[in-house]
This record gives structure tokens, sequence and C-alpha cells, in this order.
């Protein structure tokens, strides 16, 4: 029978208990390799290892994640505190861009606890405890689940969903018990949802489709109940546009071909289904097609699938309204992030289907539920081995496609190669490998690969000043200059290449074309990063000239400096400029204790280039002579951080 009501006697709950906990097990077993795998990629650095509030966790970071509603500041896009304060109570217990293990732990620790709820989920609406598990097991080991443990940003779906399901669960409680504390505690789940990712706006659509089927009370009233779930959703979606218009850009359908639209919509379709049924070639980043038309076999396939599929909700909901509310809780779950209205470069991705696959999960255990029932005894005995059989084996397959998939994860660079091989030629993904290749000390690959992104994009900006820093380690600065200047003509307000090109100057001696690039990537940065300001508070506080000399401006940019620094290494490196600052302005004796404080933070063994020269520049405050630049030594007073590989650094 359809919507079988709960019956929850003591058994039924240790029953669903106990499977409960062997699947859960079972979910971590198959993701374990992401607590160590190291991949960063694609917008990492505004989540994790360039966002300030993050890396410096404190009440007042959470308050601004909080109420920076319309503009967030530190991350591109949309309002999304608790995931903010998520990532930043991980790096509290030990996360860094180098120990990803903590904020990977918490995620497969939420995903985990989403497989379960989904298993609660199906068990409230069909009523049968082995079924939800089998169809629990198969989200959890699904392999389109890995990017959401084993990418940092993505903890915005796991924790989304997290709180939508408990929100879904609990409206089901409401609906059979008319308890308003259930209802209460759905509206709450559903505000937290929205609050980590707004992708869950959809969600009283959703309860809506759950009313006709299988609860089967869709009427005014249940309308009427949605109300107040359907005003937040407007108000979260309107704050959404805002916020993403804002920061990263949106584009509506109106404001392009709507053929287009329809063309998106029916790739994603099919895209999204074959995934699903058959999880091979999985890659964070799917590329739009090109030209987007009937010649595309996927476009194609979708039109076809979408006609069977409406065609069948229609014809079959006169026996049944499963098929037709699950394919319509899959499209509606799905219709933020179909592309129809654009916020992100790529045309699809698995992150995506996490929640709306609830949808396909109802019919399948509402099938599994039918299977195990039909028969007599010995037929009966016969159907549930084989039910169970087919459930044990397509997990099986999923664990083996999960663990392969996995091992692309296992650093930034096999990640980025693996991608470039579903989808060749994307300058975004050539520009970050090469990034990822900087990190290892690959400067000629990584050089490689950002020629490979100018001749797709000969005016990438990115890939110029990446090059640029690559050649300036190489000490080949014409050549660098060249790139930067290019990525100014590209991009005139581009502040990186100001940035690294004031560096470059410095390494031949230009010191007042430094500055003036220093100013002017300020100048063009809302929330300059720490490096920013300590280039120019260096070279303010030791400026050979009296003239351009201003020790009492870097005195003020290094302590803004040091506010923003990220490690120890850094804050040493601005307390070493703040201690020039303040000997420029005759004040030895706090210049002498700020050099020690920044010595403090590294051993005294260490004796690397950079804490040499501290050490050198603490025996003149200590007789009294303030440091200056000078041109003839430019190899042993460098002050910025010359060793920066530009925006993508990870």
């Amino acid at each position: 029978m359809e919507g079988t009501r709960l019956q929850e006697t003591s058994p039924q709950k240790r029953i669903l208990a106990n499977l409960v906990i062997i699947v859960c097990i079972l979910v971590f077993a198959a993701h374990l390799p992401a607590l160590s795998t190291r991949a960063l990629l694609i917008d990492d650095d505004q989540y994790l290892t360039k966002n300030v509030l993050v890396q410096n966790p404190s009440w007042s970071a959470a308050r601004r994640f909080l109420t920076e509603v319309l503009e967030p500041s530190t991350v591109k896009g949309y309002y999304q505190p608790l995931t903010m304060i998520s990532l930043m109570g991980d790096y509290a217990l030990g996360g860094r861009p180098y120990n990803l293990k903590p904020f990977h732990r918490t995620s497969l620790l939420l995903h985990m606890a989403n497989t379960a709820l989904v298993i609660v989920l199906l068990y409230l609406l069909f009523g049968h405890a082995w079924i939800a598990a089998g169809v629990g097991l198969l989200f959890g080991l699904h392999p389109m689940t890995v990017e959401c443990v084993a990418w940092i940003s993505q903890r915005k779906t796991v924790l989304s969903a997290f709180f939508a399901l408990w929100s879904l669960i609990l409206y089901v409680y409401f609906a059979r018990s008319r308890s308003w504390k259930f209802y209460v505690g759905c509206l709450l789940m559903y505000i937290l949802a929205l609050m980590s990712k707004p992708t869950a706006i959809p969600l009283p659509v959703l309860m809506l489709l759950l009313d006709y089927w299988p609860l089967r009370r869709l009427n005014r009233q249940a309308v009427k109940e949605k109300l107040p779930l359907i005003t937040l959703g407007v108000i979260f979606a309107i704050l959404t546009y805002i916020s993403q218009s804002r920061t990263f850009g949106v584009t509506l359908p109106g404001q392009y071909n709507l053929k287009y639209a329809l063309l998106v919509f029916c790739h994603n379709t099919a895209f999204y289904l074959f995934k699903i049924i058959w999880p091979m070639n999985l890659s964070p980043y799917y590329a739009y097609t090109k030209p987007m038309g009937l010649s595309d076999p996927v476009i194609l396939a979708g039109i076809f699938i979408i006609c069977i599929m409406v065609n069948l909700m229609i014809l079959s909901s006169r026996r049944t309204r499963s098929v037709l509310t699950g394919g319509l809780f899959f499209w509606v779950a799905l219709l933020p992030a179909m592309g129809i209205v654009r916020f992100a470069r790529m045309i699809a991705g698995d992150r995506y289907v996490y929640l709306p696959s609830i949808g396909l999960l109802m019919l399948l255990a509402m099938l599994l539920g039918w299977l195990w029932r039909i028969g007599g005894k010995k037929k009966l005995t016969a159907m549930r081995v084989a039910v169970i059989t087919i459930v044990l084996m397509l997990a099986s397959a999923e664990a083996i496609s999960t663990r392969k998939h996995l091992q692309h994860w296992r650093d930034t660079a096999t990640l980025y190669r693996h991608m470039l091989t579903i989808t060749p030629g994307v300058v975004l993904l050539h520009n970050d490998l090469g990034v990822a290749l900087v990190s290892q000390g690959k400067l000629d690959e990584a050089a490689e690969q950002f020629r490979k992104v100018l001749q797709i994009a000969p005016r990438h900006t990115r890939a110029h000043v990446n090059l640029g820093n690559v050649l300036l380690a190489d000490e080949k600065f014409d050549e660098a200059i060249s790139h930067y200047n290019q990525a100014l003509q590209a991009d005139t307000d581009y502040p990186e290449a100001h940035y690294h090109l004031a560096v470059v100057q410095m390494r031949i001696d230009k010191l007042d074309e430094a500055l003036k690039h220093f100013r002017e990537a300020i100048r063009l940065t809302k929330n300059p990063p720490w490096y920013f300001l300590h280039g120019l508070a260096w070279i303010s506080a030791a400026h050979p000239d009296p003239e351009v000399r201003d020790a009492n401006e870097a005195i003020q940019l290094a302590r803004r400096a040091q506010l923003l620094t990220f490690t120890e290494r850094d804050e040493m490196r601005v307390l070493d400029t703040l201690a020039a600052a303040y000997a420029a302005t005759g004040q030895f004796d706090l210049a002498v204790s700020t050099v020690q404080e920044a010595l403090a933070l590294v051993s005294p063994a260490h004796h690397d280039e950079i804490s040499k020269q501290i050490r050198e520049r603490l025996e003149l405050y200590k007789q009294g002579k303030p440091y200056r630049l000078d041109p003839s030594k430019r190899k042993t007073q460098l002050g910025p951080d010359v060793d920066k590989t530009g925006e993508e650094q990870k």
C-alpha cells in the first residue's frame, strides 16, 4: 500500500537503530581515505586559504559572518554564515591549509548523519526499516557524494542538507501528530538550512509534494501551513540574488536566450540521471558544451528522457502518485542549481544532486517495498533475498567506485590533472594546476601550464601574473615585468598585477616605482591582504630618501597587516617591518622589543635568509641606528613576501 503509516513499535525502533549504525559504519569505511586527501581547488581560497575570518576564529569573526548579509566581504557569492562558522570552528580545532583532516572529518560526520537522516525519513514515510536502510546505504556510498566530503568549500552542501533533512523529518511528524512544536522545529531547521546554503529554498514546495504523496493530505490547510516557510524562502531568494550579483555576478533567464535555458535544463536532466545510474568519469568541474544545441547527444537524450518522464508521470498518476511526486521532487529540488539562473562557471556539479536525489530514493524505496511484499510464503522469501542481494551488489559497486574516485583527490595537482582529462582545454583548470605545481616547486611544469592558458586566452590576467611570478623566482626580471604589464593592459584595475609589479621593481632597485604600484594595489582592493599592506609599509619605513619615507604611515600599515597574517612566519616579517618603522621614528627600545617578539616566533636554531636579516637589523637598533634600504645590497634586504604566487595561491 502506498505511503504506509509508520507503526512505531519498540522492536522496529531497535531494528532501525541497529541498521542505521551498521550503514553509517559502512559509509565511514568507504569514505575513510577522504580524511587524508590534500586537494584544494577552485574556490577553497575564499573558504579557507585566504579567508581572514576563518583563519582568525573569534566571536567578532562569527558576528561578521552573520551580519554581512547583502555583501559578504570574505567569500564571493551568497549569504552562508553557518558554513563559514563551521569552517572557522574546524580551524580552531587545528585545521590548516596544510592539515585538512579536521575539515574532512567534520564533513564526513555530517555526511554520515545525513545518511542516517535519509534512512529515518524513508522509514517515517514508508514504515519499513530494512528497505529504508538499504536505500539509505545506496545514498551514503554513492560516488557522487565524494566531493561533498573531500571538497572544503562543499561543507555548505552537507551542512545545508543536514538541516533540510531535519526540517523534512519534523514536518512529517507535524503532519501526522498536528503538534505545533514539530512545526516550529521544522521552521527553525529550514532557516538554518538557508543560512548554510540557499539551494534549500525549494523546501516548502517539497513538503507540498510529500503532502500529495505519500502523506496524502494535500488541501487548502496544507498550503496555508506552508505560507510562513514560503515567505522565508522568498526573502532568502531576494537576499541571495542581491549578494550574488554584488560580489560575484548572476544572470537571470531574461538576460539571455530562453532557448538556451531550456537546452541547459534538458542537458542537466540527462546528465544527472546518467551519472546517478552510471557514476563514471566524475569530476568537480563540468564545462559548458560548445555549441549548446541539438547536435549535443546529451541534450538530445535529455529531450527524450523528459518526454518519457512526463508521459510516465501523467499516465501512472491514475494508479500511483509515486512517479509524479518522485520526479517533481527531483526537478524542484534541483531547480536552483539547474543552470537556468546562472551563477557558476560550470554547467553541472555532482554536489548539486545531493539533496534532490531524495526524490529518486523515494521511488526506489517504493519499488523495493513493493517487491518485498509480493508473492506467497516461499516466493516472498526468495524475493526478499533477491532484493537484499541486489542492494548489497549495488552498494559494493558504489563503495569500490567511491574509493577509486577518492584517489584523484589525494593532492591538488593530481585532481586537476584528472579534471583536465574529463574537460580538456579549460583555462581555469590549467591555471590552477600551474599554481598547484608552483606549490610543489615544479616551476618549469607550472610555467608550461600558464603558457597553455595564454595560448587559449592571451589576455588572461591571472595567467600573466602567475607566469610572471615563476619568471621572477627564476630572476628573469624583464620577462616578468612584461607579463605583469600585459596583465595590466588587459585589466588596468587588477590589484595583484600591481602588487607583483611592485615586488619586481623592488628587486631591480626602482623603489619609487614599487611604492606607486603598492599604493595602487591597495587602492584597488576593498580589503587588502596583509602582504599588500606589508609591502607599502616596508618601503615607507626604510626608504633612503627622507622626502619619501613616512614612518608613521608605515607603523599604521604594519599594525593593520599584523591583524591579517595567517602564519607565524608572516607575522614575523610584519613585526620586522614594524620594528623598522619604530626605528625610523627614533623609538629604538620599541624597535628592539618588536624584533625580539618577531624572533620569538621561530626557533632559535632557525637560520633562513629572512631570520638572518632580522637578526642583523636587531644589532643596528641596539646601536641606535635605523635601517635603510640600500640598492647596492638588494639581495639581502628583501621585505615584501616575494614568494607569493598570486591570486590562486592555495
